[in-house]
């Protein structure tokens, strides 16, 4: 007992030295002219032993500003280290200080990611957090994926891993995927995967395409319908459908078709109880662009290196601005988390896709004239430019 009093007391010390160097203290004068310091209140103090971290649970005073805690979060990292997480709005906050550091690279291990994913639906590899832990998710609860990130952060090698463990998880006949690359740069190595059904890069083209996802929606909207069901997968079998999954890599550069915009954000709006799912990522965030009713409906957001706390808040990741390691992003899902992606290099991709690629011709477009219900499968609905 005196043992872990003497530590929660030094632990304690160590936190009022940094609320001083952050200025994050109120100074008053008694009636004898004595200045009397007070700084937020410390309510607890918990050494977890098993994840190796030491939490501080406060409150800021009556009148302090919460910004100036998310500016000065440097000032908690000078003195704890940089493997801290601060938790918390408007006036209760957590520190968490971790005694071990995430690594600076994390390599892509097939094996343990389709075991991690094994359990979901339709499960995503989002990274390893500091404890060395998998954090996974299920498409089918958190539907719809904002990946943002500065050139060079580890974004695209993120959409990459994320589409790869995709397609080694899933069937073509229960999976297929819509890529969108608008820089003509990322997805290429997908192009000829049973999986895709098309790769697209000019406007033009991904908007017929997204016009076909919106005659699909409508289709399977008025399939739950008919059969009075909450849930695609719900469907009697002979109308089930594969999983659909949208993913468009610097879609801002398509924020002049409305159209294109409208259909994006009806996908995000309904698609998870129809089995359409969205992935869309960008450089630069800008709020005109993620409004707040997309925004609203992209359930996880992934924020890698960003320029400014602005874009960090766009993309409701806090602490983003401040990352400095590649492959490094905060994820708001249910909670924030801090985690380091797993790095897919691009011939190991293309060894993991290789047993998938089949003979078509180079680029597969969406026809939406063509009936999707009917009869036909969706694959009958995409058709070869060459043919």
């Amino acid at each position: 007992m005196i043992r872990e009093f003497l530590y929660k007391s030094k632990a304690k010390g160590e936190l009022i030295k940094a609320f001083r160097s952050a200025g994050l203290f109120k100074q008053y004068k008694s009636k004898g002219g004595t200045e009397r310091t007070i700084f937020p209140q410390v309510h607890d103090i918990h050494l977890d032993k098993e994840n190796k971290s030491l939490r501080y649970t406060f409150t800021l005073l009556n009148g302090m500003d919460p910004k100036e805690v998310r500016k000065k979060e440097f000032v908690f990292r000078q003195h704890f280290g940089r493997s801290i997480a601060l938790d918390g709005d408007l006036k209760k906050y957590v520190l968490t200080v971790y005694a071990t550091s995430m690594p600076d690279e994390l390599t892509y291990k097939a094996e343990n990611v389709l075991e991690v994913v094994s359990p979901y639906a339709l499960g995503i590899i989002a990274g390893m957090d500091r404890n060395g832990r998998y954090v996974a998710f299920d498409m089918l609860k958190q539907p719809h994926i904002l990946i943002a990130g500065q050139t060079g952060s580890g974004k695209s090698t993120q959409l990459r891993q994320i589409l790869t463990t995709l397609i080694l998880n899933k069937k073509p006949s229960e999976l297929q995927l819509f890529l969108g690359d608008c820089k003509k740069s990322e997805f290429h190595i997908f192009r000829k995967v049973e999986h895709v059904q098309c790769v697209l890069s000019s406007a033009k083209d991904i908007g017929k395409m997204l016009r076909g996802i919106k005659k699909e929606l409508d289709e399977r909207s008025d399939l739950t319908e008919l059969f009075e069901v909450s849930h695609v997968d719900d469907l009697p079998a002979e109308h089930r459908r594969a999983y659909l999954v949208v993913c468009i890599d610097e879609f801002v550069m398509l924020r002049k078709d409305e159209a294109i915009m409208d259909i994006l954000t009806e996908i995000s709006a309904i698609g998870r109880t129809l089995g359409v799912f969205a992935i869309l990522s960008m450089q630069r965030p800008n709020a005109k662009i993620l409004d707040t009713t997309i925004r609203a409906n992209l359930t996880v957001s992934m924020g890698f290196q960003l320029r400014d706390i602005i874009e960090s808040r766009i993309v409701n990741t806090p602490g983003a601005e401040t990352i400095e390691t590649s492959g490094r992003f905060i994820m708001n899902a249910d909670k924030l988390y801090e985690l380091q992606a797993p790095y897919l290099t691009l011939d190991k991709a293309k060894d993991l896709l290789n047993p998938f690629i089949v003979s078509k011709g180079p680029v597969k477009e969406v026809t939406p004239e063509e009936p999707v219900l009917k009869g036909l499968s969706e694959k009958d609905v995409f058709n070869d430019v060459s043919n």
